[in-house]
């Protein structure tokens, strides 16, 4: 097993989950961690949130045991703020501390944060620096390849950064504008490694274990990160930890699929205020289990409007029979 330091954090390079706003809350990373992803990264956290004391932000921050090695990773274009904020969140114990310069979406970005940054090297870099010079904790950033395809700035934007005294770098191939359509250009974390001296994480496309390898072997990145792509899908990570370790792989039968769902979603339930908000937060990961199955589209409506973890059970049920019965036809 190899493995990759980001600072003083070992980091086994297999496949990490990335940061994502309403998807990697504490159950997902949780389970993901289980399943065998080597690295997570919290939702964002707004700086200016943490030193306004929102009681929501602050929850965003605790970080469980299972969870890690994992980052907190913080928003905002004030370098002050980012500052302060490094202050409030280090009694939370993060393994590492991220900044986040390419969220793509316009709440962000209008005001500075995200991807907005990349239209202003010098800002960016007094974010790292102010970030640095509150912690010895590593600091990363996490960023696209540009605003859009007539300003694609990354391999300048990354050496600034880098410059900066950033620790490493998670790079996801598209342009802001891109969102999360089209393809990601895999060309620009190859350049960027190929012109980085710091740890280079290389994120977009990667929804299974020949897309790692291929990760891996095309751009020379020190860790490979998956996002969508792991979407219902933690076994993901299992099939990758698996190759890595030399060990085998099956993957899940339809009623692994759904015991693992029902997992997932008691996690989300443990964690919530009350049954009713759980369900709310479970049924869009309800409906990711069930992607690319035979009726899925016929159930995503189910999953949709649940309102009770009874009603998660028995939609697993009735999934599994429709699965047996397709495949008896």
């Amino acid at each position: 097993m190899e493995y990759v330091k980001i600072g003083n954090v070992k980091i086994a390079k297999t496949l990490a989950l990335a940061p994502m706003a309403g998807v990697a809350d504490r159950p997902f990373r949780h389970l993901c961690m289980e399943y065998g992803a080597s690295y997570c990264v919290t939702e964002m956290v707004s700086s200016k949130g943490l030193c306004y004391s929102d009681s929501k932000t602050a929850e965003l921050c605790t970080i469980t045991h299972n969870e890690r090695p994992c980052a907190i990773q913080l928003f905002g274009c004030e370098p002050e703020y980012m500052a302060k904020s490094v202050r409030l969140i280090l009694p939370y114990n993060p393994d590492i501390i991220d900044i986040n310069m390419g969220c793509p979406v316009p709440k962000i970005v209008n005001n500075g944060s995200g991807s907005a940054l990349l239209k202003d090297i010098p800002l960016a870099m007094d974010i790292v620096k102010a970030v640095k010079s509150e912690t010895d904790i590593p600091i990363t950033v996490k960023m696209r390849i540009g605003w859009d395809d007539t300003s694609i700035n990354a391999l300048e934007f990354a050496n600034a950064i880098e410059k900066a005294g950033v620790d490493s770098i998670a790079v996801h191939g598209r342009t802001r504008n891109q969102f999360y359509s089209g393809k990601a250009n895999w060309d620009i974390i190859k350049q960027i490694k190929e012109n980085s001296s710091i740890p280079i994480i290389g994120n977009g496309d990667i929804n299974t274990l020949e897309d790692c390898l291929k990760m891996y072997d095309y751009t020379n990145c020190d860790l490979a990160m998956a996002g969508r792509g792991a979407y219902g899908n933690p076994f993901l990570f299992k099939e990758v930890n698996s190759y890595f370790n030399g060990m085998p792989y099956n993957p899940p039968t339809i009623e692994e699929r759904m015991d693992t769902m029902l997992y997932h979603i008691r996690l989300i339930l443990e964690g919530s205020k009350s049954e009713e908000l759980g369900i709310r937060t479970a049924r869009k990961h309800s409906a990711w289990y069930m992607t690319g199955l035979y009726g899925s589209a016929k159930f995503r409506s189910r999953c949709y409007s649940l309102s009770s973890y009874n009603e998660v059970v028995q939609l697993a049920k009735d999934f599994i029979q429709l699965q047996r019965e397709h495949k008896e036809i």
